[in-house]
């Protein structure tokens, strides 16, 4: 019995960032903020580059406290979605080249988020992980943090509760 060959490099990182960029361009809110999703492996880090608009204070001047929340409550949701596809994505079940906003699975919903603001947020550019401590079929629980200079300085962190969509692939729909 032949071995199968492996996919090359180059072809499952196409696939992986293909996905996870179906995955972002499907909540506009991300775009207009300007969120960026870095990938290594199955790690994903989220950027948010400093822009005049995400000022909330301009005598400080800080980052709005609402912009933080949004920043750290999109980094869980992209999180949770991108480690309910992992596997699909790894075993070539969902092909990269079909992938769009419509074709991806529905994205967890929000069931409660709360952020500890540690300290102003200052004009630039700011990164958040989130990290998923449970993931079931109905629900999850994800902590997520964000700092800007220095990772062991946060100026916030997040704990959020989710309802899990249905584990549908979209070749299923």
């Amino acid at each position: 019995m032949r071995r199968q060959r492996p996919e090359p490099v180059q072809v499952v990182k196409q696939r992986r960032d293909s996905a996870l960029r179906a995955l972002v361009e499907g909540v506009p809110y991300i775009t207009y903020l300007g969120i960026r999703f870095e990938r290594r492996g199955d790690e994903l880090t989220a950027l948010l580059p400093f822009d005049e608009k995400l000022i909330g204070n301009p005598m400080l001047p800080a980052i709005h406290g609402g912009v933080t929340a949004a920043f750290l409550e999109t980094t869980a949701i992209i999180e949770l979605s991108w480690s309910m596809l992992w596997d699909d994505i790894e075993s070539g079940r969902i092909d990269a080249e079909s992938l769009s906003p419509d074709t991806l699975p529905r994205l967890p919903k929000t069931i409660d988020f709360t952020v500890d603001y540690l300290r102003s947020g200052l004009p630039r550019d700011a990164y958040a992980r989130a990290r998923v401590n449970r993931s079931g079929r109905r629900y999850a629980s994800v902590h997520v943090e964000a700092w800007q200079d220095n990772r062991s300085r946060l100026f916030a962190q997040a704990t959020g509760h989710f309802l899990m969509p249905p584990r549908d692939t979209p070749s299923d729909a």
